[in-house]
């Protein structure tokens, strides 16, 4: 199971570094300096309202079908059909529900006009991932890998005729921007459909009313975690425009700190994604899953120190190069929210295996307990510190999840690190973190300073033990 996870999270980060790095930097930044930091925090606002209730379109289907259908294959002809209906029915719900609050907030007709669009881009997207959900728990972790940027390319071809192919012969306008995502979104589902049914062959469409009361039931521990989530991840933004004066303005400051976080992020979702059919699996079959939670966090504590430490040293020249509107207040927003995709990733691999394991109850503690430190810190602070004060809200309110997901692993399985472990560990961060300082401090080009930062970092995975080329070549051997 280790060297399937490894080959394929090779495949799945090529294709994702191909895509996704090229939609952030390139077009989702292109279009902010475009329309101006002003109007894409008028759009960015909506954006997190929207995924506010998000959890409503899924309520944990996703994750609850990944894991039965790794355990069960057989389940899929009972489950699709009838969660297809689910899925309908909770669109309307999160529908009606959004735009019911969004009146009561007192949003204006332009704003609620782009809301009804994002909404229901929300719906496809989320449609996507359950299709997605099929093939994956299906252990068809390939073709999974394959769709996973489908989305995306189809976005950035439309987007880039939109921006540099001089289609449109006015200025551009942040509505064609989500037009071009509805579209996109469309598509992908159409292919991606097709896809699970040329795998499946035996796909039918039969509503059993009482196999969907005892889905929902079976959800309804997914469903409360996932809208705790949904909480304590998208509120800053809200807060931000709601908060202050200028709120459309911070908001957009925010925006430029936050999506390269939700860059990275996307990354550590990619481990979550693997993992969670082989957690489950393997949990199921009784067989050992530590050797696989330690090649997936020593990896991906790797990718976290080796974007987010040289990240944080040079956030001001990095926010100056990315952005027409860049200032020295913004890359200190950067500095401090760049560190939060540390405790993101921890809580990616420990709350994946904590999923599998069906501790849902013992989640959704830790997440309640996290959206009610997360709203007092970003009532509070934003107040204070306008949109630093948000970056340091969402810095702490992770770090508490990530130390709590991993007691309660280590509690659950009765493991112990041994001196050896720690000592490694240590030694890998502080000296990845010297490494940082003595580049930052150097005289040179701040990008080959940067680069240098990464790629010394990479190679003390290997001299402190973290990682080894030996154990590497043997998982991903054919």
């Amino acid at each position: 199971m280790k060297r399937k996870f490894v080959k394929n999270l090779f495949l799945l980060l090529f294709l994702n570094i191909l895509i996704k790095p090229f939609w952030v930097f390139a077009i989702d930044r292109s279009v902010q300096n475009h329309v101006g930091s002003s109007e894409y925090g008028f759009y960015f606002s909506l954006l997190s309202f929207s995924l506010l209730f998000n959890i409503l379109l899924d309520i944990g289907i996703t994750n609850f079908n990944n894991r039965s259908l790794s355990q069960n294959p057989s389940l899929i002809k009972d489950y699709f059909s009838n969660i297809v209906v689910v899925k309908l029915l909770l669109a309307l719900v999160y529908g009606i529900i959004s735009f019911a609050v969004a009146l009561a907030m007192g949003y204006e007709t332009r704003q609620l006009n782009l809301l009804v669009v994002l909404i229901f881009n929300q719906f496809l997207s989320s449609f996507l991932l359950y299709l997605r959900s099929n093939i994956s728990g299906l252990q068809f972790y390939t073709t999974d890998s394959l769709l996973s940027v489908l989305d995306r390319g189809i976005m950035i071809v439309l987007c880039s005729l939109m921006i540099w192919g001089h289609i449109l012969h006015q200025p551009l306008k942040i509505e064609w921007f989500v037009y071009v995502q509805s579209i996109s979104y469309l598509a992908a589902m159409l292919i991606i459909g097709t896809v699970l049914y040329t795998k499946t062959k035996k796909l039918t469409f039969v509503v059993d009313w009482k196999k969907i009361i005892h889905i929902v039931r079976q959800i309804a521990p997914y469903a409360i975690l996932g809208l705790l989530m949904s909480i304590y991840t998208r509120t800053d933004s809200v807060l931000i425009e709601r908060l202050l004066p200028d709120g459309k303005t911070q908001a957009g400051i925010y925006a430029q700190s936050f999506r390269i976080l939700d860059a990275f992020s996307n990354f550590s979702l990619l481990f979550a994604s693997l993992l969670l059919p082989m957690f489950s699996r393997l949990l199921v079959t009784k067989e050992d899953f530590v050797p696989l939670l330690k090649t997936s966090f020593s990896l991906l504590l790797l990718m976290c120190l080796a974007l987010s430490l040289p990240c944080f040293a040079f956030s001001k020249p990095i926010i100056y190069a990315l952005y027409h509107e860049g200032s020295d207040y913004s890359a200190s927003v950067f500095s401090i929210l760049i560190l939060s995709f540390i405790p993101i990733s921890v809580n990616y691999i420990f709350g994946t295996l904590l999923t599998a394991n069906g501790s849902l109850k013992l989640l959704n503690y830790a997440a309640a307990v996290a959206v009610c430190l997360n709203i007092i810190l970003n009532l509070v602070l934003i107040g204070h510190y306008k949109v630093l004060g948000a970056a340091i809200a969402n810095l702490v309110t992770q770090s508490m999840i990530a130390i709590a997901q991993i007691a309660l692993c280590f509690t659950l399985w009765k493991y112990k690190l041994t001196k050896k472990t720690i000592l490694k560990y240590s030694l890998f961060v502080i000296t990845s973190a010297t490494v940082t300082y003595s580049c930052l401090i150097m005289a040179g080009p701040w990008v080959m300073r940067f680069l240098s930062a990464i790629l010394v970092i990479g190679l003390l995975s290997l001299v402190t033990g973290v990682l080894s080329f030996k154990q590497i070549f043997k998982a991903i051997k054919l």
